[in-house]
């Protein structure tokens, strides 16, 4: 084979080997269900604006004020979220991503990564949170439920890779309980995630999952679930 041909083949395989690694992106594991497509917003929808962001306020609203706000919400969410190169980008300006379908008990994957000082969450059931953020600002590591105030909140060591990597969550939760391992290492082991929005009750049964942001840019890719029957 000519140097030139030789050239040609190896541009030729490296690209079918780009394309086969792009490809295995959003490509769901067996039993998991792909909840971003890799192409589009499809399956989700945008944060409603405060005081609806509460789901407790939300449940009060009449169908045709839940459609009114949910309308305002996805023109805001279109500005601020797109679907680029097989990832979920957020540009720093709007409200969070949410999925349209409610979960109750699951497990999750989801790839995520941040910039400098980026703070960002899951949010379970529409409540919050498995905390996202600069391990290096904050001294403390992601996947803990930075919420709550009678159960951990920290997780259990400093599991990220450095910012700009991209990072791994599992999460499974199961009743008011959460696991969370951050890149194969378990940092929260099966912890209550207690109600932020109504102190006095225990977490709602069912919720959106919400992707957050305090207003930095954000990557996220190859959010998988599974749902589990409610155990008895």
């Amino acid at each position: 084979m000519s140097a030139s041909l030789r050239v040609a083949f190896s541009s030729v395989l490296g690209f079918a080997i780009l394309a086969a690694a792009r490809a295995a992106d959003n490509t769901p594991p067996p039993g998991f269900t792909a909840l971003f497509n890799g192409k589009d917003l499809t399956g989700w929808k945008g944060l409603l604006k405060p005081p609806l962001d509460n789901p407790a306020a939300r449940a009060k609203l009449a169908p045709e004020q839940l459609a009114e706000a949910q309308k305002e919400a996805d023109d805001v969410m279109r500005h601020g979220w797109r679907a680029e190169d097989g990832m979920l980008i957020f540009n720093g300006k709007g409200r969070s991503l949410c999925t349209a379908k409610d979960y109750g008990d699951f497990e999750m994957y989801v790839d995520w990564k941040i910039g400098p000082n980026g703070d960002s969450g899951i949010y379970l059931r529409g409540s919050p949170q498995v905390q996202i953020w600069d391990p290096n600002h904050w001294k403390i590591g992601s996947g803990g439920l930075y919420n709550n105030q009678k159960n951990p909140s920290k997780p259990a060591k400093i599991a990220d890779k450095p910012i700009g990597e991209w990072n791994t969550f599992y999460i499974k939760m199961v009743g008011d309980k959460v696991t969370v391992k951050l890149n194969g290492e378990l940092v929260v082991d099966n912890v209550v995630l207690e109600n932020y929005w109504q102190r006095d009750k225990p977490i709602y049964p069912t919720g959106q999952i919400e992707l957050q942001n305090h207003g930095s840019t954000l990557w996220f890719k190859n959010v998988y679930l599974r749902e589990t029957p409610p155990q008895k």
